[in-house]
């Protein structure tokens, strides 16, 4: 239903700013039409991912062994991995965080079949920015998630906490910090 709703200002007032769509959107709430579209990374979501995603200009390898640039790219937006020996400009890093930031919302959006909040959908996001598409999509996390067992899944964010097998600090800290992220309202 909420679809067809804005789908129809859509065809009227044209293309919508995401503040209208947000606007729009809790109006819709308020009167009991609750349906979800698709759900992007709030502002304070993106900062969130920063704040563990050093950027870098010359392609690295990540603790996982992975050849990263950027704020954590690993695949190009042209679909081409990172490899040695690759830099970017601080712009294309900007276009490859863009890029990765709608892949990763789309995944959250397509998987998740319950409601969410903005704060759980940001840590969710996070997530997966972290472990991959594959990786959240197979998770017990999900599966408890769209059980609704929300507590188990913010128990389930601790046990991402390892890269080959070895448990990493940074991983620890982000992993908590997503926790409570989606556990709040």
């Amino acid at each position: 239903m909420k679809k067809q709703i804005f789908d129809l200002i859509r065809g009227v007032l044209g293309k919508l700013s995401q503040s209208q769509v947000d606007v729009l959107d809790r109006a819709l709430n308020e009167v009991g039409i609750a349906e979800d579209l698709q759900k992007t990374i709030s502002s304070k979501g993106v900062e969130f991912i920063a704040g563990f995603e050093s950027l870098q200009l010359k392609a690295y390898l990540c603790p996982a062994n992975v050849w990263t640039i950027g704020w954590g790219t690993t695949v190009y937006p042209h679909g081409q991995r990172v490899k040695k020996g690759d830099t970017c400009t601080v712009e294309q890093a900007k276009a490859y965080k863009n890029h990765d930031l709608q892949r990763f919302q789309k995944c959250v959006s397509d998987a998740v079949t319950v409601p969410i909040n903005q704060n759980q959908f940001d840590a969710l996001v996070s997530l997966t920015y972290n472990i991959g598409e594959a990786a959240f999509k197979s998770s017990t996390l999900l599966k408890k998630l769209n059980a609704a067992d929300y507590n188990g899944v913010a128990d389930q964010f601790l046990v991402w906490n390892k890269s080959k097998g070895k448990v990493l600090n940074g991983l620890v800290n982000r992993r908590a910090a997503e926790r409570t992220l989606f556990l709040k309202p």
